[in-house]
């Protein structure tokens, strides 16, 4: 199975076959989030594509073991404890219990560990030792200890930039204590009254940079297979984790680099300063969750992602054809277990580098084969359906019972209460039972005026949310 996926490696800039370290396991290190406030739409779609990267592989017969952290203390954290008047335990666990709601909403399965910074401390140090010991990093005078970037032969590798470049142009710190400008913290030195743990070096905290090194290394060894994370990451973060990992530990510290895409709001970047900043809980306030993560799983994983109301209305009307196509039918009949064209199609294309536009195409061709033998071959429908819905699930789809979507439920202002559409049902059938059928043709136009579309059958009346 390893020499038909291939990969796009942020590092080598080309797509490569996946072969794991070690065979039948994958281990994935991704940055998760600093938790001093709600997560935004750019984790959420982090925390979606590495969702279904997992799913996808797992599918495949991967044992997976996915590591995603937690940052619980940096500057960041500091500062909103402070101006919250809270302690730093308060807000994060507040934070990552908000951040656990969003992910569950999201149809986003738990990682199998979630490390804290926090809780390796003791691993931090020892690294910070170690490089230390190798001439790679030193204490200063202030009580703060610096890597030495230029000691480390290849640093810029991930990024592909030259160390004079990123001196001449970049935006380093000015501190007196550093041997470089380049170089960067490692441990900070804590102010009067802040929060700290004690080290060789006196009590401060560790810098951002080092506390994923030290548990990625921790959960998954010196060398692992896959590490992830946000656009934003690459540089100074990941090129930092290289070169901290590799300089303590002499090998190889990941084989794959992983880099999801960035979202823009109405095609800008989104940023608080342009008013269209938007966390996760702000969205899912309006929108059904399911329609978000299907515009989170639409895109690429390596692609921009352009979030607006128009975007999120076709992500609605995609989702409801899909839905529609399950409408009625016995999804919990058992789908042929002989391999079929749509999954092979689907694995063929999810092994491209987890393309699921492509696999998006094949599961609205089988849609269309569902409906099509709905009406004469129910036996058909239902084993094709069930095809659909085991491969929505691979991607975290179509798990809900389409009634349930397809009536909106979930989705806010809707024009009238559950209970208010069926009094109108009841309003229209009582007035075909007296043979009004102009007043019968008032209701139902009156409803699709809303957005409310009837559908009679032999079996009776039922309703759902045009999709607009």
């Amino acid at each position: 199975m390893d020499s038909h996926m291939h990969i796009y490696n942020t590092l080598t800039r080309r797509k490569e076959p996946f072969t794991p370290l070690v065979a039948g396991k994958v281990s994935m290190y991704v940055c998760g989030m600093t938790v001093y406030d709600y997560c935004h739409l750019g984790h959420a779609r982090v925390m979606v594509a590495f969702d279904v990267i997992t799913r996808y592989l797992r599918e495949r017969g991967y044992d997976v073991n996915y590591v995603r952290n937690i940052t619980d203390i940096d500057d960041k954290i500091l500062k909103r404890a402070d101006e919250n008047g809270e302690s730093i335990t308060a807000l994060t666990e507040r934070m990552i219990a908000a951040m656990h709601e969003d992910e569950a909403r999201l149809f986003v399965l738990p990682p199998t560990h979630e490390p804290r910074a926090t809780g390796h401390i003791d691993d931090i140090v020892a690294m910070i030792e170690t490089l230390i010991e190798k001439g790679f990093a030193y204490a200063a005078d202030n009580g703060d200890v610096y890597y030495r970037v230029r000691k480390f032969a290849n640093y810029g590798k991930l990024n592909n930039r030259q160390l004079d470049d990123m001196r001449s142009g970049a935006r380093v710190d000015v501190d007196v204590h550093k041997e470089d400008p380049l170089d960067f913290v490692l441990w900070k030195a804590a102010k009067p009254g802040e929060a700290h743990w004690s080290s060789p070096w006196g009590n401060g905290r560790p810098g951002w940079h080092i506390e994923c090194s030290a548990m990625s290394t921790c959960c998954l060894g010196d060398t692992f297979d896959i590490h992830g994370g946000g656009p934003d990451l690459t540089f100074p973060h990941h090129e930092n984790e290289i070169a901290q990992s590799e300089a303590a530990t002499g090998k190889t510290y990941v084989n794959t680099w992983m880099h999801a895409g960035a979202v823009r709001v109405n095609k800008e970047k989104m940023s608080k300063s342009l008013g269209n900043f938007f966390t996760i809980r702000d969205v899912l306030a309006e929108h059904d969750p399911e329609v978000v993560r299907f515009l989170l799983v639409a895109s690429h994983y390596r692609s921009p992602i352009n979030y607006s109301v128009d975007s999120l209305t076709e992500a609605r009307k995609s989702l409801t054809r899909l839905y529609t196509a399950l409408e009625g039918v016995d999804t919990d009949a058992i789908a042929s277990s002989k391999a079929s064209p749509y999954r092979e199609r689907f694995t063929q294309v999810m092994d491209d580098d987890f393309n699921t536009p492509e696999a998006l195409a094949v599961m609205f061709e089988l849609a269309r084969e569902v409906n099509r033998a709905k009406q004469e071959q129910p036996d058909e429908a239902a084993r094709l359906g069930g095809e659909l819905k085991q491969l929505g699930a691979i991607l975290g789809l179509l798990q809900q019972a389409p009634q349930i979507f397809l009536k909106g439920t979930q989705q806010q202002g809707m024009p009238l209460s559950e209970s208010e559409i069926e009094a109108k049902i009841a309003q229209r059938i009582e007035a075909k039972a007296n043979k009004d059928f102009a007043q019968a043709d008032a209701i139902r136009d009156e409803l699709s005026a809303l957005g409310i579309i009837l559908k009679d059958s032999r079996e009776g009346t039922s309703w759902v949310l045009e999709a607009t």
